[in-house]
């Protein structure tokens, strides 16, 4: 009878020691899972629905590039209309100096012609007068 309790308790031992080997495995398993909490902020089903695709993304990105290289376009040509301005207008204005840089010089040689004996008008003329 001895031996045969031994046996039982042995065997009640080692079966509590598995039902308890086996609840600490579920209690681990029970820890990585995740809480109501964690779950509260996720996406559902529906929103996921709604969410755009890979292809969707690709069809976008390809529809965007071809509009930013359109604009790129557009703005280079505007670029170039306004560098054509700006040249137009800085000959322009090179020739407008030029014309009165010339006159200048025909109104200098004409006080320099009729000041030539009064020294006093030709010092109005500058160094290059006198």
């Amino acid at each position: 009878m001895t031996d045969k309790n031994n046996n039982d308790v042995i065997g009640f031992i080692a079966s509590t020691v598995e039902s308890m080997r086996d609840q600490m495995a579920t209690k681990q398993d029970l820890e990585g899972m995740a809480t109501k909490q964690d779950l509260e902020g996720m996406a559902t089903k529906q929103d996921l629905e709604g969410m755009a695709t890979k292809q969707d993304l690709a069809r976008l990105d390809g529809r965007l590039t071809e509009r930013l290289e359109a604009t790129s376009t557009v703005i280079r040509g505007d670029i170039e209309q306004i560098q054509l301005r700006l040249d137009s207008m800085e000959h322009s204005i090179s020739s407008r100096f030029e014309h009165v840089e010339g006159e200048l010089s025909r109104l200098r040689s004409a006080v320099y012609l009729l000041g030539r004996d009064r020294p006093e008008v030709l010092r109005i003329l500058g160094p290059g007068g006198a």
